[in-house]
């Protein structure tokens, strides 16, 4: 039995939605308002393909079971899950989420792809089964990157957030579901940080926009692919692990190395930054550069699963 999924805004991360879900052999309804929506749309899933088949299609998986409606009543009809990708302002959620709510059948979850707003905020003007609109928080490119955040406010029951677990597995994501409510959930809070930090270095001369990815890159970034900032820390203790590490380390802790409150945004930083990436990306179109990164994905996701938990027989970890 095929499932649809209904989505609601088709910018980057509607559209990133919309190939992971045809992949994975859903239909997809969407809505835009914007009339070049349908084509910008299908070029997207068109440049996304190749990298969606390489690991393997569902069944039925085809670009085909794309279609656009008229309205958001008539995309949200017959939805198995809807997604919400408007842009990031609380009103426009808000009333958008509102419309969802009041026309989509009572039991069906609706996600919104916000990466900084509470559930609660969201919740705030539906009025039919507000506990079912929830954070699915992706990440960019969505139809490669399994991860979704999923946070529920103060009228969601833990019986729908269970259920929105199972849709999105079912979409081949890997659910985390975040304890309580926080702005920016958790991976966006930790990039923010990371980000800050870089924008001072930029800021005071220490490193160019290309230096500063290098060093993730060549470095711990490599390592994060697999095991994350806590385990990473836990190896660097040595047999006695992390309690060695913060025993050692820890003291470094209070040493002034850090600056996370952001520098400010003059035009002299923005056109560093700016000039920087431009630099690096070497006269190279967006769209090629984004190929690039599916192909790299695609292998490096081939590479990781071989070591992620399951394949080690831990069951029922993230």
């Amino acid at each position: 039995m095929s499932r649809q999924l209904s989505v609601i805004g088709t910018g980057v991360i509607g559209n990133g939605w919309i190939a992971r879900a045809l992949a994975r052999g859903w239909d997809v309804v969407a809505f835009d308002p914007d009339p070049e929506a349908p084509a910008r749309t299908r070029a997207f899933v068109d440049n996304a393909w190749e990298s969606l088949a390489r690991p393997g299609l569902a069944e039925g998986a085809s670009p085909a079971r794309l279609r656009f409606a008229n309205s958001l009543e008539a995309a949200v009809e017959g939805a198995d899950l809807i997604q919400e990708n408007v842009p990031e302002r609380l009103e426009l959620k808000r009333e958008i989420l509102a419309a969802i709510d009041a026309a989509a059948a009572p039991e069906v979850v609706i996600g919104s792809s916000t990466s900084g707003f509470k559930p609660t905020d969201l919740q705030q003007e539906c009025r039919r089964a507000p506990g079912r609109v929830i954070v699915a928080h992706p990440f960019n490119p969505v139809y490669l990157l399994p991860l979704v955040e999923l946070v529920g406010g103060e009228a969601t029951d833990p019986a729908q957030v269970e259920r929105a677990r199972g849709l999105y597995q079912s979409l081949e994501m890997r659910p985390l579901v975040v304890r309580r409510e926080i702005e920016g959930h958790i991976a966006d809070r930790l990039m923010e940080a990371l980000w800050r930090e870089a924008l001072h270095l930029v800021n005071d001369g220490v490193a160019t926009t290309e230096e500063i990815d290098a060093a993730v890159v060549y470095g711990c970034g490599l390592r994060w692919s697999l095991m994350g900032t806590f385990l990473t820390f836990h190896l660097a203790g040595g047999e006695q692990g992390m309690r060695h590490m913060l025993e050692q380390f820890g003291p470094a802790l209070k040493l002034p190395w850090t600056k996370l409150e952001a520098p400010e945004l003059t035009d002299g930083l923005i056109d560093r930054v700016v000039e920087g990436c431009e630099h690096q990306a070497a006269g190279r179109p967006v769209a090629e550069l984004d190929r690039r990164r599916d192909d790299f994905l695609v292998e490096l996701l081939d590479l990781v699963q071989k070591y992620w938990p399951e394949a080690e027989g831990l069951e029922g970890r993230i």
